[in-house]
């Protein structure tokens, strides 16, 4: 990983998942099962492209449960290590999956390193996830942090769904 990580403020989730770990990351690197749990909840996912790998792409469109509000996103696989970490830089994008500003704001920070790290917890897996602006000016941090609460809520709920994901799966 050889951006500029320039972290001054980060948020950090633990979740413990009751499946084990091959699964949870097997969810978390497969377009199958991505799509049917990734996102704020009501929010749909539609995946143009994913390789989930080191150095790999996924680009995709979320929309709002009242289909007014689409967004495009990518990720660019940072480091990708089966079954124990997936770390990758988040950003909002267009359809060509160029790097574009966020539509809720001008001062949010153009990337955010997400790593998630999966810990074997005697059959169930204990998720570790840690997010912070990359190459973010003072002022984009300052909205990060200012958004922690939100962000955390959103993710607790994507969290939440991925829960619910993995019973459907036993």
């Amino acid at each position: 990983m050889d951006k500029n990580l320039n972290q001054s403020f980060e948020i950090a989730i633990t979740r413990v998942f009751d499946a084990p770990r091959e699964l949870v990351f097997k969810v978390w690197t497969e377009l199958g099962h991505f799509a049917k749990w990734w996102g704020p909840k009501g929010v749909t996912l539609e995946i143009v492209k994913m390789e989930a790998r080191s150095g790999g792409e996924f680009l995709g469109i979320q929309t709002s449960p009242d289909g007014n509000q689409v967004m495009w996103g990518k990720l660019a696989y940072q480091e990708v290590v089966e079954p124990v970490k997936v770390a990758y830089i988040r950003s909002f994008s267009d359809e060509q999956g160029n790097t574009v500003r966020a539509p809720f704001s001008v001062s949010w920070p153009l990337e955010i390193m997400n790593i998630i790290t999966l810990d074997d917890d005697e059959g169930k897996t204990a998720l570790k996830l840690k997010g912070f602006p990359v190459n973010a000016s003072a002022e984009e941090q300052e909205t990060y942090k200012g958004m922690a609460s939100k962000l955390q809520q959103d993710l607790e709920g994507t969290f939440d769904k991925l829960a619910d994901y993995l019973v459907s799966l036993n």
